[in-house]
């Protein structure tokens, strides 16, 4: 899974690095530990625009009768993408990329929980592919959108820390995943593979990346 990561960017920066036509926020500040239900940047195409805008991670399906899911829906399976109900219809037309600096995940060394800090080597931003959905809050009126990184298998490098990985898209991807035209379930399933071995590199972070309190630069120094 992926239930951590880092957006430490400006939405102008993700917007040049993804080829945004626009930005569509006030802008976050900079997170290093975002965690579920934080609102976060995602990239996604509206009227043919390809748009930078804020959603909140934690994935709320159209139908819902309230919000309590999101912290449920934070990662969707790409195994069961076009089958499970609460990611199929934002799977069909509601794919974006959200940028990542780097995730966390944490491996057991006796009782304690040690984080892991994993990027790629250039420190390039990652583009995690998601899906989002538009929610009407039914007792305010107002509209919420929020969104889930979708995990796959590990490749060899993962394996070692954990048994998922978020699917992370080449840039070769990105137009036919973010078409909202694009029905080829085929081909949207086949990018949601491992990424080369090659591409990431990870090191020991301080255990204060295990509260969500703790959001300082600082979390990204090597333990």
């Amino acid at each position: 899974m992926c239930g951590r990561f880092v957006q430490s960017a400006s939405a102008d920066d993700y917007a040049r690095y993804f080829g945004a036509d626009a930005v569509q926020t006030e802008g976050l500040k900079a997170n290093y530990n975002v965690a579920p239900t934080d609102p976060v940047y995602a990239v996604a195409e509206h009227k043919d625009k390809r748009l930078v805008g804020t959603f909140r991670w934690g994935l709320v399906p159209h139908w819902s009768k309230d919000r309590k899911s999101a912290a449920r829906f934070i990662n969707a399976r790409s195994e069961t993408l076009v089958e499970k109900p609460a990611f199929r219809d934002a799977f069909k037309s509601h794919r974006c990329l959200i940028p990542a600096d780097g995730f966390y995940e944490w491996t057991r060394r006796g009782d304690l929980k040690i984080p892991h800090f994993i990027h790629i080597g250039s420190h390039a931003p990652m583009a995690l592919a998601g899906v989002w959905a538009s929610w009407k809050d039914p007792a305010t009126d107002e509209w919420l959108r929020t969104c889930s990184i979708i995990t796959t298998q590990p490749n060899e490098f993962m394996l070692p820390i954990h048994d998922r990985m978020p699917a992370l898209l080449p840039e070769a991807t990105w137009d036919a995943w973010l078409d909202r035209d694009n029905n080829d379930v085929e081909q949207l399933r086949g990018f949601l593979v491992p990424p080369p071995e090659t591409l990431l590199e990870t090191y020991e972070v301080s255990t204060e990346v295990n509260s969500v309190r703790n959001n300082r630069p600082e979390l990204l120094l090597p333990a």
